[in-house]
């Protein structure tokens, strides 16, 4: 009986531990930054520490319940777990609620809950179903095409929300694909796609697709076995047809503030007038983040110290942009420590992603290092400046109930599906 007993305390320890370590640093950052005065009620539902506390002790209860299920639960269901998370995302359209232009939250009572943040863990549990089944095989076209589906559709569905930055998550995708044997031909692609992307927005369409179409009969010329002629024909149509359809959306689908950024990042504006009211407007917070982090030096100025942080020099400092409160507060020392957990935790995962005798488990393990693995690059690289503004939050950093119990689904589906490997006698 004993033996039976603790078979369901049998989990990764190390894992478990690093996240409540970066949910337990995060909360103590969003009380710093979001709180007002010298009074702290922690029961003030009012205030975003408040929440976030509450948001905490339920996502208690949501571990509970996704540990209490068998992990065969999520493998056996994953498909219909995706098509009721897309149903959720269509559900949008028609009751969605519109937060900071983006009609990405259905209002329940005084809260907002946003299902974006679960469809990623639905569509990894997704993909590795497909994956892992055994009539699929990554090489060849058709699962390709299948796998690429997956992944669009939860993609484009969060897009015509008007939130970007979710996205952009999807394309983290790409990193499980190839672990799993897409060809290597995807990445030079995908290197390519890039690079003509740019070029498109930088220069203009005639020149980028003139020099990419010198530059492909110059290698099919270089190259000893000689293919057909309409090869390189191909590639260069493909490549005019890249050029144009960035260059469109770019102009036609994309918000003005998004194409702000963009043009602030490439430097595309060339009157100063109009780069000096973009910079204001656009790099406020990026200036006051970098600022902030920049006064913090190397040991902080104290946790609820920050002059900067207190006087809400950062707009929502609490959500996108608590970084730059660590930065401020704890100095260098404390963003190196936040740095060191998220890639420890990265590295466990990717461990025990290893160890996995399924297949599933092992794609999925995948999926929630790559998904974490680019919220953390994107969002400090957001803060310290390195990249585009995009908006999307710390994993279990961030303000925010739906990001947090998107997260911790994420995760802890991964923990269950690892104890598995665990208890095995």
């Amino acid at each position: 009986m004993m033996r039976e007993t603790n078979r369901h305390f049998k989990f990764d320890w190390i894992t478990i531990l690093l996240f409540m370590l970066l949910v337990a640093f995060g909360y103590m950052n969003i009380l710093s930054a979001s709180h007002i005065g010298d009074t702290i009620n922690y029961l003030d539902f009012s205030q975003p520490y408040g929440k976030q506390l509450l948001f905490i002790v339920l996502t208690v209860v949501l571990i509970v319940f996704i540990l209490a299920f068998e992990a065969k639960f999520y493998e056996r269901f994953s498909s219909i777990i995706y098509l009721v998370s897309m149903l959720s995302l269509i559900g949008l359209f028609f009751f969605g609620k519109e937060v900071n232009g983006a009609t990405s939250w259905y209002g329940i009572g005084g809260m907002t809950l946003q299902p974006s943040e679960f469809a990623k863990a639905a569509t990894a549990l997704a993909v590795a179903k497909y994956i892992s089944d055994l009539n699929t095989d990554i090489k060849t076209f058709k699962d390709q095409v299948r796998l690429a589906l997956i992944i669009f559709i939860p993609a484009l569905l969060v897009l015509l929300q008007n939130d970007a930055g979710s996205t952009l998550v999807y394309a983290s995708f790409f990193f499980v694909l190839y672990r799993e044997g897409l060809p290597k031909l995807y990445l030079s692609i995908f290197v390519v796609l890039a690079f003509i992307s740019i070029a498109a927005l930088k220069f203009n369409v005639v020149f980028t697709v003139a020099v990419s179409t010198i530059v492909i009969f110059i290698f099919h010329f270089l190259r000893r076995k000689k293919r057909s002629i309409l090869q390189p024909i191909a590639l260069a149509m493909a490549s005019a047809i890249v050029a144009i359809a960035v260059h469109f959306f770019y102009n036609q689908i994309l918000q003005p503030h998004q194409k702000d950024r963009i043009s602030l990042w490439l430097r595309l504006e060339t009157d100063p007038v109009k780069v000096q009211e973009m910079q204001r407007d656009i790099l406020y917070n990026l200036y006051e983040s970098e600022k902030a982090i920049s006064s913090g030096g190397l040991a902080g100025k104290g946790y609820m110290q920050g002059t900067r942080t207190t006087g809400k020099f950062v707009p929502e400092q609490h959500t996108d942009y608590i970084f730059s409160t660590v930065g401020e507060e704890w100095g260098f020392m404390g963003t190196a420590l936040v740095v060191v957990i998220f890639v420890l935790l990265l590295l466990r995962i990717l461990h025990l992603a290893e160890l996995q005798k399924s297949q599933f488990s092992r794609v999925y393990g995948y999926g929630v290092a790559s998904i974490l693995f680019f919220h953390f690059m994107i969002n400090i690289g957001m803060v310290m400046g390195l990249i585009p503004t995009i908006g999307i939050p710390l994993p279990f950093f961030s303000y925010g109930g739906s990001g947090l119990w998107g997260f911790t689904i994420l995760l802890f589906i991964f923990i269950k599906l690892d104890s598995n490997r665990i208890n095995e006698w």
